[in-house]
């Protein structure tokens, strides 16, 4: 929420300065966020005198000024049309820094002509909408004087947090009445005298929902003269940020945010019969304000006549009944609406506005008939015209309540002791209205304050405005119980897991723990519980079933960026259910590119699955996995590549994990470039050791003999798996192998056309003797055997 201290000043008698009035807003639960005052970044800039203007030598539409300064006479090049000798403006010397853009002046040639500084439109400063020529003052600007004094610009911006229980902070009027209550200044009266119709109002109303929709005020108003605003309402929008549009526009924003009253102004000539408010039929669509054309499903709140939708109820109107210039009637309606009703509509439709924003949160109705007549009072001054009576459809609905509080519950909720007579002045000042009930209080909530529902919402109320820096600080009880601040089996896990992954190269990604339904749609079927009803934005909107399509897409975001090598890994939880036992733990993670950067003693790889297996073997042995019994086998899920890809487990229902390439269907879902490969621990499947003798290690198991390596050939089929040939050696003699690895596959010349040649080294670790020859001999003689049994092969 943005607001101008000369704005707040209008509804606020206060003397104090802007840093009093920031320190008590954020003292109040307003937090300031900013505060920038335009002054600031206009101090470089003076107003200057155009002395002569000549053409310049090499380009047409450029001029060479003499530009006094008050003093000192420079040289500009200038390309603004109205540029001309006696014309007065602001000017940017060498050194200043253009706010807009951020473009930092310097004394530079165009087209071979020195120029020092610059002569800048209303755009260049911030200060309007106009860039079509510098800036023109009156012949009598005093030249050298600052042009932010002269102007008058020194109006420092406050920007606040809103907190969602403070709907009534939403208008300049309710953040200054809270001011008021803390004690720094008066509230003024608002001038909401009812205007005097001239004649009957003609629009007719109908309400046929008014469960959403209880009450409607219009007021009919003729003969208008729309047109641009005047310069003190369009200094106060674009203070908001916000582009002024014309007089009636203006009008209606600047009651949305002074009083949190949104309004809508519809060209009375452009309605068509009745107003009526209603719940949208499915197939029906409006073209809205913003120009989007939505779409309605059954039940969204709309205002419509004879010719269908002309408006989004509460959220924004449509453009076929919207203000032009040439409007000259108009019909102001001022509406309360239910809530949720609004605050379901705009997120069916995707719509963030103002009006969306305030009324969800919960506008006071009783702000519906004063905002109609200040409005109404402006549009006569600015525009002209005569006024209709005023009419009321409906119901003003009373959202008040009476709540009681017990004042001692000040002081045990809230660490502080109040007296009752501050209590009491404290709401009062606020707007409630106190009376003693026995040993209670009992209050009734102002119109503005929806969110007070129970006792501790006063007791908010009271701490604010008495000070939370008058809470005392209380150390915590020290228990008597000894902490245990250790690490469970699983948690260590997870640290060995995660700085294995980050050893390997790979870096931690922390992402979401939901995602697009779109997304979890390709990695499983999406349960109606895993969707989320509340969700943070539109396509976050389901919980994870899967860590990879967050990985890929940070991967893909990545790459966009120019990126080529990208290696990620994220350790966390996917949800198979709304349940504990739905969540399970996982590490993934993603490779694409190659293996190493480019470097003069070795050549980089592309990365492939054998990449993602080894990142997957490496994880599985940090946690503790005995990966010598585990089997690698075929049948990846989907979303994985069918031939390039494999499962490791340990026998046919303990998975340990997932690897491989990604499939290209999925990437392409994902929009995101391939080949990238993928891997998936799942680390409460691994199991932990038997624990005989406590947490310790055991003793180390070295040996003092000599290790003896021996290599083997085996030519078998093409359709044998070479971990099938692995376990047969493996299964030869267990202790006495240490290590049996991979390391070539040979298919061509010498190999029959469906056979192939594998090689392994075998390396023996002797724990009690030294190894003869004929030691030797007899364990390669088993694992010639093994082999042959198990897998068919033959020694090459």
């Amino acid at each position: 929420m943005k607001f101008t201290l000369s704005w707040l000043k209008e509804h606020l008698d206060t003397t104090a300065t802007i840093d009093q009035i920031s320190e008590k807003l954020t003292a109040i639960g307003l937090e300031v966020e900013e505060i920038h005052n335009p002054a600031d970044d206009l101090a470089p800039f003076v107003i200057a005198e155009v002395l002569e203007a000549a053409p310049h030598p090499d380009a047409d539409k450029l001029q060479v000024l003499k530009v006094h300064t008050g003093s000192e006479t420079l040289q500009v090049v200038c390309g603004a049309p109205n540029a001309r000798a006696g014309l007065k403006g602001a000017f940017a010397p060498s050194g200043a820094t253009i706010p807009t853009n951020g473009l930092k002046l310097r004394p530079t040639k165009i087209r071979g002509v020195d120029s020092n500084g610059m002569m800048c439109s209303e755009r260049e400063l911030g200060l309007g909408e106009d860039h079509d020529g510098i800036i023109d003052l009156p012949a009598d600007a005093p030249v050298g004087v600052k042009y932010a004094d002269y102007m008058d610009v020194d109006d420092p911006v406050i920007e606040i947090a809103i907190t969602p229980n403070h709907q009534e902070a939403l208008g300049v009027f309710g953040i200054a009445r809270d001011l008021a209550a803390a004690g720094l200044g008066t509230l003024k009266a608002q001038n909401t005298t009812a205007i005097e119709g001239q004649f009957a109002n003609p629009q007719k109303v109908v309400l046929d929902a008014p469960e959403i929709c209880p009450v409607f005020e219009g007021r009919f108003i003729r003969d208008v003269k729309n047109g641009p605003s005047p310069e003190w309402l369009q200094k106060k929008l674009r203070a908001l940020g916000m582009k002024p549009i014309s007089i009636l526009v203006d009008i209606t924003n600047l009651m949305t945010y002074d009083m949190a009253r949104p309004l809508h102004v519809f060209d009375a000539d452009k309605l068509q019969g009745d107003i009526v408010v209603r719940r949208s039929k499915a197939g029906e669509s409006v073209v809205a304000l913003d120009d989007n054309t939505y779409e309605l499903p059954d039940g969204i709140c709309v205002i419509a006549d004879d010719s269908g939708v002309i408006g989004l109820g509460g959220v924004m109107g449509g453009t076929s009944t919207g203000c032009s210039e040439g409007t000259t009637n108009v019909f102001v309606e001022a509406a309360w609406f239910d809530p949720i009703s609004i605050a379901t509509a705009g997120r069916t439709l995707g719509i963030d506005s103002d009006a969306r924003y305030r009324f969800e949160r919960g506008v006071d109705p009783d702000t519906m008939m004063p905002g109609i007549e200040i409005a109404t009072r402006l549009i006569l001054d600015l525009c002209g015209g005569e006024a209709s009576e005023a009419v009321v459809t409906g119901t003003i609905p009373t959202i008040s309540k009476t709540v009681h509080l017990r004042p001692s519950r000040v002081g045990h909720l809230g660490g502080v002791d109040v007296s009752e007579g501050e209590i009491i002045t404290i709401l009062s000042d606020l707007g409630f209205k106190v009376t003693k009930d026995g040993d209670r209080l009992a209050v009734v909530t102002p119109s503005w304050r929806c969110d007070i529902d129970g006792e501790a919402d006063l007791v908010e109320e009271v701490l604010r405005i008495h000070g939370y820096d008058k809470i005392q600080s209380e150390p915590l009880p020290v228990s008597s119980r000894a902490i245990n601040t250790g690490l469970n089996p699983l948690q260590k896990r997870v640290r060995y897991a995660k700085r294995t992954a980050a050893g390997r190269g790979l870096k931690e990604a922390i992402t979401w723990s939901f995602l697009p339904s779109a997304h979890a749609a390709l990695f499983a079927d999406l349960k109606p519980e895993l969707v989320l009803d509340n969700p943070i934005s539109a396509d976050l909107d389901a919980m994870r079933p899967n860590l990879l399509p967050n990985l890929i897409t940070a991967a893909g975001r990545n790459m966009d960026r120019g990126f080529r090598n990208v290696a990620l890994f994220e350790c966390g939880n996917q949800f198979s259910s709304d349940s504990p036992e739905g969540q399970t733990l996982i590490l993934a993670g993603v490779r694409r590119g190659q293996d190493a950067q480019k470097h003069w003693d070795q050549t980089p790889e592309d990365v492939d699955a054998f990449d993602a297996k080894a990142d997957a073997e490496a994880v599985l042995r940090a946690c503790g996995a005995k990966i010598d019994n585990a089997q690698v086998v075929t049948g990846a899920p989907a979303w994985y590549h069918p031939g390039r890809s494999g499962v490791i487990r340990l026998g046919p229902k303990n998975i340990l994990a997932y690897f491989g390439e990604v499939h290209p269907a999925i990437l392409k879902a994902l929009d995101v470039k391939g080949p990238l490969v993928a891997f998936e621990v799942m680390l409460e499947n691994i199991p932990f050791p038997k624990s005989k003798g406590g947490n310790s290690r055991g003793p180390l198991k070295a040996s003092d003999f000599q290790a003896v390596e021996r290599d083997f050939a085996f030519v078998v089929n093409r359709d044998v798996a070479a971990a099938d040939i692995i376990k047969a050696i493996r299964a030869a003699d267990k202790k006495l192998i240490d290590e049996v690895r991979l390391f070539d596959i040979y298919e061509g010349p010498g190999i029959e056309e469906n056979q192939k040649s594998v090689a392994l080294n075998v390396r023996l670790q002797p724990m009690d003797r030294t190894l003869t020859d004929e030691d030797i001999a007899q364990f390669s003689a088993k694992v010639i055997a093994n082999v042959a049994k198990n897998t068919g092969g033959a020694l090459r």
